[in-house]
């Protein structure tokens, strides 16, 4: 992918958001963008932490996915724990990995981090073996970046 189209996506997720205070109708339009212009990816929604330790389905793309995973388990989950962006070449080999959709085979996890609190992960994969690149994983990041400017207040159950 282009520098270029990532740096228009960010700017239309901006723009998306810009007047919305409403955070699961800000984050399905983000998926929806990103879904539709991310070549080559089978699925792509986020995962919202909805208590201490584990991460709950959110706004996506795709073939139906795991509801429930807890922080430190799959890519997600040591994505939220770590709070470091995670970019897996091939999910196969990744210990732990937790196969929702046996059709992905590379993933690339963004962290979303407000106050110092993991409040959920952006998530995109591939079927495709080496797919993303540290530039896509960057751009992915920035990406989950300007959703932490999102309004997050209330979410926490």
């Amino acid at each position: 992918m282009s520098s270029q189209l990532y740096s228009d996506l960010l700017a239309q997720s901006r723009a998306l958001t810009e007047d919305e205070p409403d955070l699961i109708a800000n984050l399905a339009n983000i998926s929806a963008l990103l879904y539709e212009h991310i070549e080559d990816i089978n699925w792509l929604g986020f995962y919202l932490t909805r208590s201490d330790n584990e991460l709950v389905l959110g706004p996506f793309q795709g073939r139906v996915a795991c509801v429930r995973i807890p922080f430190g388990k799959g890519v997600c989950g040591v994505a939220a724990e770590t709070q470091t962006c995670q970019r897996v070449e091939d999910v196969h080999q990744f210990a732990g990995h937790i196969a929702c959709d046996s059709a992905s085979n590379s993933e690339v996890v963004a962290p979303i981090v407000v106050n110092g609190k993991t409040v959920a992960v952006l998530d995109v994969d591939s079927p495709s073996v080496g797919r993303f690149s540290e530039e896509d994983a960057k751009a992915i990041q920035a990406i989950a970046e300007h959703c932490q400017t999102l309004n997050w207040q209330g979410l926490q159950s």
